[in-house]
């Protein structure tokens, strides 16, 4: 990264979903305070997420670090580019749930992120990874994937993070458990479960938090199980779940390590940070300090 001494002005790439929640005019905004407190801009934009990480590959000389605007879901279809490139990563907040902002105290507010951007801490982070593909949050199978199926950007527009609970309340009553086999350390659990979820940082879905003590720079992954019978008890977990205290709770299963692996009878959808990218039968690993991150 280009150092402040030598150079007053560092260049960004700067990719934006435009289609994300807070949208246009939060970008406008952005990008003339970021001129204005020293962070040169080179702004692009994807027609498709999956066409970021080679945006990020083509700049990579021209830049010394790259902003993503938009939510979860942009931000993971970014990781491999980074990874690649090895840039470190500056975050502007515009999707829904903005879950990886959250777990490293990003606010929300874009004049706030900007000042953060510009400042140029750097804290280096932990990747999951499932299957040849990248997480920063969570990748789950079960509950969590119908509702994403099930999850329009019309609702998460209209209603925001409250979109995930409506969305939530829909597909539980509907739900049915399914088996499986988790595999680590050489040890086999079998399970009749309707949600597995492997967690990376600490919040997901909104603001629900992985373990009481997850931390993106943790070196592991936490895995749960939700071995319940009736949607009902799902209502009965939700507080917890959002603390992070379910593990002590009965009908959770709570593991952690560096590796696990998923089996199914028949291939399951596996949703990455929101968006369903592989399926069962999964092999999951942390991927220490991976990544360059600028934090408050």
């Amino acid at each position: 990264m280009t150092d402040n001494s030598q150079s007053d002005r560092r260049r960004a790439l700067l990719l934006v979903n435009r289609g994300a929640r807070k949208g246009d005019e939060s970008i406008s905004k952005a990008v003339k305070q970021l001129q204005y407190l020293g962070v040169e801009i080179l702004e692009e934009s994807a027609e498709h997420p999956q066409q970021i990480p080679d945006l990020i590959r083509r700049y990579r000389r021209e830049v010394d670090l790259v902003i993503i605007g938009g939510g979860d879901g942009t931000l993971n279809a970014a990781a491999e580019g980074l990874i690649d490139s090895q840039l470190p990563l500056g975050i502007l907040p515009l999707g829904t749930a903005n879950d990886l902002a959250r777990t490293l105290e990003i606010p929300t507010s874009i004049p706030d992120a900007c000042q953060i951007i510009a400042a140029g801490k750097i804290r280096r982070i932990d990747l999951g990874w499932v299957n040849g593909q990248y997480f920063f949050n969570v990748a789950s199978l079960g509950l969590s994937v119908q509702i994403t199926q099930q999850l329009s950007k019309e609702a998460k527009r209209r209603w925001g993070v409250f979109a995930y609970g409506l969305t939530a309340l829909k597909v539980l009553w509907k739900s049915r458990p399914f088996k499986a086999e988790i595999r680590l350390k050489g040890k086999s659990i079998k399970v009749k479960t309707v949600q597995i979820a492997v967690g990376n940082g600490r919040y997901y879905g909104g603001g629900m938090t992985v373990a009481e003590d997850a931390t993106i720079d943790d070196r592991r992954l936490d895995l749960y199980s939700l071995e319940i019978k009736s949607w009902w008890q799902m209502i009965l977990l939700l507080p917890a779940m959002r603390q992070g205290n379910h593990a002590d709770l009965r009908g959770v299963r709570a593991l952690n390590g560096t590796e696990f692996e998923v089996f199914t009878r028949k291939p399951r959808p596996i949703n990455t940070d929101g968006e369903i990218t592989t399926h069962t039968p999964a092999q999951f690993r942390v991927i220490p300090q991976a990544l360059a991150v600028l934090v408050p």
